[in-house]
């Protein structure tokens, strides 16, 4: 393992994707990891395509280790600073999927309703369940949804007390009908 304090910096192209939209910087890091581990839900852009795209904009550049970070960046440091230190950070960062239960309270007037959710290493959705009240099941998938931004960030604490079983979403997956409305 190379030190850290050897190991040249590159610099990477970094976006906070908030589902219509998202903010983009460039970052100075000796590795992707590093990012994701100093700054919460952001993911390094390892697509050519979008890297040489994005040399034609003037984003903003931030040094992982530096003493200042852009605007909206420096929101995500610091609430990464403030996980860092609780149990379960980073506990499911290194798997490739990861099975979550979450509620929906009912903002915006719906009803409450609770989401059993597959997502893969970029804490986007790959598959999900909506479980209503009434007891029906639905599923969907990517090819349902106009957006698919990254619904949780993988290093959050909080997530290790709603991850579920590959068993238990396999079996509300099987039981679900097919949702018209996602």
């Amino acid at each position: 393992m190379t030190d850290a304090g050897t190991t040249p910096k590159q610099r990477f192209l970094v976006q906070h994707d908030y589902g219509m939209g998202g903010c983009w910087w460039w970052v100075l890091a000796r590795s992707p990891r590093e990012i994701l581990e100093t700054f919460a839900e952001v993911e390094v852009v390892d697509d050519a395509a979008w890297v040489r795209q994005a040399e034609s904009w003037e984003l903003d550049e931030a040094d992982v280790d530096g003493p200042s970070t852009p605007v909206g960046l420096d929101g995500l440091r610091e609430k990464r600073e403030a996980q860092r230190g609780r149990p379960g950070f980073g506990a499911l960062a290194d798997r490739s999927i990861v099975h979550l239960r979450r509620r929906w309270d009912g903002e915006d007037d719906e009803d409450p309703t609770v989401y059993l959710l597959e997502v893969g290493r970029d804490g986007r959705r790959l598959r999900q369940v909506r479980l209503p009240e009434d007891g029906t099941a639905f599923k969907s998938g990517p090819d349902d949804w106009a957006l698919n931004p990254p619904i949780v960030d993988l290093f959050e604490p909080g997530l290790v007390d709603l991850e579920i079983s590959r068993d238990e979403f396999e079996a509300q997956w099987g039981r679900a009908r097919h949702d018209e409305f996602e």
